[in-house]
């Protein structure tokens, strides 16, 4: 993995983000395929998909 990566995941377990949300922004940063469809969640989706555009922007809507 790039520095990104673990950069950035170090800072949304910082802010206490929701763990559905980080695991899913980490497998769509590295285009991974989805999960079995009964444990998608609707954090890991947006997560997901952020991961997928390299976003880092949206995190803090998924703050516990």
């Amino acid at each position: 993995m790039d520095k990104t990566y673990y950069d950035f995941t170090t800072k949304m377990e910082q802010a206490n983000v929701d763990d559905e949300y980080v695991q899913g922004w980490q497998m769509g940063y590295i285009d991974m395929p989805d999960r079995e469809e009964q444990r998608i969640t609707e954090a890991w989706s947006a997560g997901k998909e952020d991961g997928a555009a390299k976003n880092m922007d949206n995190y803090t809507n998924f703050t516990k």
